[in-house]
C-alpha cells in the first residue's frame, strides 16, 4: 500500500490536481489500489518531465522561498521544500515576530534604530564641543596657579584635547555595533 494522491501532493510539494493529472497522461502510474509509491512515482516523474518545457522560477520567487526558509529557521522549524503549508507556517512566525516587536516597543524594551544612532550622535557631539571649548574656560586659571603665561597655556592645552579628539575619532565598531552582537534595538 502506498501514499493517497493528496499524501504525494503535500510531499511533492504541488496540487492534487496535477498529481491526478499526471496519472491520467500517465506521466506516473499508480498502484493496484489507487494509491501512489513515491520512489516510483518521483522516477516516473523525472524521466517524463521534459526539461525545456519546465517554467524557470523566476528570481524573486527564490528570495520569497529562501526568506520563507530564514523565518522557518529563525522560528525552530524544518525548512527543507517550500509548499504551502511551510509558506503559512513562515507567514504566522512572521506575524508573531512583528506582534512580539510592537509589544516590546509598547513596553519601552526596544527603541527605534534611527532615533539610538540621532541621539548617540548629538551627545557626541555635544561631547566633543564641550572638550573643544575646556581649555578657553580653564587655561587662564591653570596658567595662573602655574605661574606662566595664559595664551601658551591655552595653545597647549588646546592641541593635547584635539590630539586626543582625533585619537577618540578613529575608532572603529565592527557592522553589528560595539559589541559585534545583536541588542535590544529594532
Amino acid at each position: 500500500m502506498g501514499m493517497s494522491i493528496r499524501a504525494y501532493a503535500r510531499r511533492r510539494g504541488i496540487s492534487d490536481a496535477a498529481v491526478r493529472k499526471a496519472i491520467k497522461t500517465g506521466r506516473i502510474t499508480p498502484l493496484a489500489d489507487g494509491t501512489i509509491n513515491p520512489e516510483r512515482a518521483d522516477l516516473e516523474w523525472e524521466l517524463a518531465t521534459d526539461k525545456s518545457q519546465q517554467r524557470k522560477p523566476q528570481p524573486n520567487v527564490n528570495a520569497a522561498l529562501e526568506g520563507i526558509r530564514e523565518t522557518l529557521r529563525e522560528g525552530g522549524q524544518p525548512a527543507g521544500g517550500s509548499n504551502f503549508l511551510q509558506a503559512r507556517t513562515a507567514n504566522e512566525i512572521l506575524k508573531a515576530q512583528t506582534a512580539r516587536l510592537k509589544l516590546q516597543r509598547m513596553r519601552g524594551e526596544v527603541i527605534d534604530k534611527a532615533e539610538v544612532t540621532a541621539m548617540v550622535f548629538r551627545l557626541a557631539r555635544e561631547e566633543r564641543d564641550a572638550w573643544v571649548n575646556w581649555p578657553a574656560r580653564i587655561s587662564a586659571l591653570m596658567a595662573a596657579e602655574l605661574g606662566i603665561e595664559p595664551h601658551q597655556m591655552h595653545m597647549c592645552l588646546e592641541k593635547h584635547v584635539r590630539q586626543h579628539l582625533a585619537e577618540l575619532a578613529d575608532i572603529k565598531f565592527p557592522p553589528g555595533g560595539p559589541t559585534g552582537g545583536s541588542s535590544g534595538v529594532a
